[in-house]
Parts: C-alpha cells; sequence; structure tokens
C-alpha cells in the first residue's frame, strides 16, 4: 500500500500538540494495572502531564468529572477495578472527559475480554491496543499471546476503520513496529519511530495509552491528531533513549529523560509520520 512522503505538517502539529500538554499539564486519571502504576505515573510526570492513580469504587467516577483525561487499562481486572473502571467510563461519557481504552490481553481471557466489551459499548475517545487486542475487541480473532501481539498492524486497518467510522471510538491507535492511526479526518496515518527497547521494560505501550489521554485533553475534538502526537512524541523520545542506553536497564531513565527535554525542534527532525489520502471508507456521512 502506497504512503506519502513524511509529512512535515504533522510533525508541526505534533510539536504544537506537545507544547499544549506541557502548557495545559492535564491532570489524568489512569486505572491501570498494578505492574505499571509507577511507569505510567513517571511517563506522564517527564512529559508534563499530572497522573492521579484514582481506581477506587465510589470515587472513580467523581473523579472523572474533574479530570482533563481518563485511561482505563484492562491489564489487572481485579474487581475493586472493575467496578472503578466503569463507573470511571460512565462518569468521562456523561462529563465529556476524553478517556482511552486500552485492552490488555483481550480475546481468551474470559474477565477482561467481558470488562472490555462492556467499556467499549462506552465509546471511548480513542482505542489503543496491539493489533491482536484491537482485533480481538473488535471481534475479528481470539487475541494475541497474552499481552504479546501474534499479527501486525496492517491486519488491524480493516477493523479499526470500520470501529471508526460506525462512531463506536473517534480513534484507533494501533502499536506495533510502525503505529497504525486511524480516524476519520484524519485519515490512516503511520508512525515508524521507536524501539525494541519499549518491548524490553515492564509498561512501554501501557504508557503509551496514558499518554494519549494527556494528548486528548488539549485536542478533545480531534481524537486522530491527539492520537498521532502521543504515538509520536512517545516513540521519538524512545528512540533517542535508545541511542545512548545499553540495554534496557539504561534504557528506562534515559526515555524519561528524553521525554521531560524533548522539544519541539526534536518533534519536527526526528518524526516520520506518513499519511494515506483518506479513503472513501474514513469519509462519515454528515
Amino acid at each position: 500500500m502506497e504512503t506519502a512522503a513524511p509529512s512535515p505538517d504533522w510533525a508541526h502539529r505534533t510539536a504544537e500538540l506537545l507544547e499544549a500538554v506541557r502548557a495545559r499539564s492535564p491532570l489524568v486519571q489512569c486505572i491501570t494495572n498494578t505492574v505499571v502504576q509507577n511507569v505510567t505515573a513517571n511517563v506522564l510526570l517527564a512529559l508534563g502531564a499530572s497522573p492521579a492513580m484514582v481506581d477506587a469504587p465510589t470515587e472513580a467516577g467523581p473523579f472523572a468529572r474533574v479530570a482533563d483525561a481518563l485511561l482505563v487499562n484492562t491489564g489487572t481486572p481485579h474487581a475493586e477495578p472493575r467496578v472503578a473502571a466503569l463507573e470511571a467510563a460512565h462518569a468521562a461519557r456523561d462529563a465529556g472527559t476524553p478517556w482511552v481504552l486500552d485492552p490488555v490481553a483481550v480475546g481468551s481471557l474470559p474477565v477482561r475480554t467481558a470488562l472490555a466489551r462492556d467499556l467499549l459499548g462506552l465509546h471511548p475517545t480513542v482505542l489503543r491496543g496491539n493489533a491482536s487486542e484491537v482485533l480481538a475487541l473488535l471481534g475479528d480473532s481470539a487475541g494475541g499471546r497474552g499481552v504479546d501481539s501474534t499479527v501486525g498492524t496492517e491486519d488491524a486497518r480493516l477493523a479499526s476503520v470500520q470501529a471508526s467510522t460506525g462512531r463506536l471510538v473517534a480513534a484507533v491507535a494501533v502499536s506495533g513496529p510502525v503505529d497504525l492511526l486511524v480516524a476519520p479526518g484524519t485519515g490512516v496515518v503511520r508512525v515508524a519511530n521507536g524501539t525494541d527497547l519499549l518491548t524490553r521494560i515492564t509498561g512501554g505501550g501501557c504508557a503509551l495509552g496514558a499518554v494519549v489521554a494527556a494528548f486528548t485533553s488539549v485536542a478533545p475534538d480531534d481524537a486522530g491528531a491527539a492520537a498521532v502526537a502521543a504515538t509520536a512524541v512517545h516513540t521519538i523520545a524512545a528512540e533517542l533513549a535508545a541511542r545512548e542506553a545499553g540495554g534496557p536497564g539504561t534504557f528506562q531513565p534515559l526515555f524519561l529523560d528524553r521525554l521531560a527535554s524533548l522539544t519541539p525542534e526534536d518533534v519536527v527532525r526526528e518524526a516520520r509520520i506518513t499519511v494515506e489520502a483518506e479513503p472513501a471508507s474514513l469519509v462519515v456521512p454528515a
């Protein structure tokens, strides 16, 4: 499939949204898995956002109404976080708070799969996951191998287009060696930055869900742009950190440093973003 040359317009849009996130310091509520809470909070802080791990029932809903954005991650779906996730998603939908669903390891595992499908019915702003997770949630596969995808991002292209044009979600972000972002008005965008070291540390992908949430708070009416910009910033910082890292142990702190120090000029110079001409399937009738 042919794509355009790297788009300087997308690079500049990403740089603008990065500056907006830092200027606003959005409050991002994270209902996420216990394995990655610390990593996710540190990534948001390095980005310039403010994390809040409010995941207790009766607190999660009211907080989602005042937060700037919400992340719901199904990685460790224990009883109380399941209740809190649904409570927060209902509240976010009612209050107009943008929110991101990260359906970790859905498919063959029944508890999280049922939860993720209930959450999908509440129309998240962005659905973000690897290709196996996205396909399993949208009903087109049985899922991957745990948190690992067994298919490529391009395999999720059609299902992502259908989900976004059907107004199930405003945008879909599919993570992989080349990330795939789909939304009406945005088209089909690919971000080719990144490093394999993101897959060799805890939370490399889960934290991206929180970064996407932070960016939706500054582009609430353009979920596609938020997903593209968040993905580009996250993967550019990782790529720059990998150039200096000796392995995963040194990569993680360098990644946080690079997120904190990333400049708009870095984004414009390093971004490898390409976009397809918007196909008819992504034009939503009025």
